[in-house]
């Protein structure tokens, strides 16, 4: 090889890197965007995850507690609340979270209805001078008036409502106790909305668990 030769050898090859360096920054540039969103969405899912695990056991629990029957829920159903509830963090439950009590009985082998309900106590839910505006409709009964101490005033002994949900689940005199949680969970991603307008939507705005006992 020539003196001349080796001399534009050795020019063409910072040209050469050079070029490589420029397409490698081009393509990290048109990567990076999709390689953040997909890194959003894995951590949204992992803490939608986590959120719904965590209602599905509080619900779990007040269902069991409600279930044992030593407590009367006309006068317990904020304490099984409230107990299950400081159980939830690190989920803003106070804010973002709601819970139903319902107690639904079998009625012959095609029908059950609603024999009372108890939801979380806006009242007592106060921080400070703010309230929850969080408050989904619960979808055994979606109940029209409540007293102060958090039981619907709208059923009565003569008319029960359907609970269309256990429609032929239950035993002619059969008791159940079914809880709802709810909680609104905050996305990174809010074009990503799994579920959103499902029946029971699992990943989304609106996480929901049902737990009967």
């Amino acid at each position: 090889m020539t003196h001349n030769e080796v001399e534009r050898t050795v020019a063409t090859v910072p040209k050469s890197c050079d070029r490589q360096r420029g397409v490698a920054a081009v393509e990290l540039a048109l990567l990076l965007p999709m390689l953040v969103i997909l890194a959003l969405c894995a951590i949204d899912g992992a803490r939608a995850l986590q959120a719904n695990i965590i209602i599905t056991n509080i619900g779990r629990e007040g269902a069991n507690l409600a279930a044992r029957g030593s407590i009367d829920l006309e006068d317990g159903s904020q304490d099984i609340i409230y107990a299950v509830m400081a159980s939830a963090p690190p989920l803003n439950v106070n804010q973002q979270g709601m819970m139903y009590i319902t107690r639904v009985m079998g009625v012959g082998t095609t029908r059950s209805v609603v024999l009372d309900q108890y939801r979380w106590d806006d009242a007592a839910r106060n921080l400070g001078a703010r309230k929850s505006t969080y408050q989904p409709t619960s979808r055994i009964y979606a109940c029209g008036a409540w007293n102060s101490a958090g039981k619907c005033t709208s059923i009565s002994t003569t008319s029960r409502p359907t609970a269309a949900v256990l429609t032929g689940k239950l035993d002619d005199g059969e008791i159940v106790y079914v809880v709802e949680t709810f909680y609104k969970f905050d996305m990174l991603v809010n074009a990503f909305s799994f579920g959103k307008d499902s029946a029971l939507p699992v990943f989304g705005p609106d996480l929901y668990s049902m737990s009967v006992f």
